[in-house]
């Protein structure tokens, strides 16, 4: 699959996703595009699956008739998400088109 990191996502999480084509919205040229515009422009090059730290996206767009996969994992924190790194990579790995999931990573003791 091909997966779109937006701005918050970390990027040693592209490790995780080998099996992925895994660029990042800098990469892409995107770093300022809005949500709604990374989105369009994610489904225009084909993308997947777009994973964002953005918890508030789901109120913030309508993800009605769209054709990415929305992964959003709750929380920035490398070593929280790191820390949960099978279910980060089993909600990218199971992610439909238009699905929206979401992953609470929880804390790090």
């Amino acid at each position: 699959m091909k997966v779109l990191f937006d701005q918050g996502t970390p990027a040693p999480l592209r490790e995780a996703l080998s099996s992925h084509q895994v660029e990042t919205a800098y990469e892409r040229g995107w770093s300022t595009l809005q949500n709604g515009q990374l989105i369009a422009a994610a489904e225009l090059a084909g993308f997947d699956v777009l994973v964002t730290t953005d918890g508030n996206l789901r109120y913030q767009q309508n993800l009605t008739s769209r054709n990415l996969a929305l992964v959003v994992i709750l929380s920035a924190s490398w070593p929280r998400i790191r820390a949960a790194l099978p279910m980060v990579v089993g909600a990218v790995d199971s992610a439909a088109p238009g699905s929206y999931q979401e992953v609470n990573v929880g804390r790090v003791a």
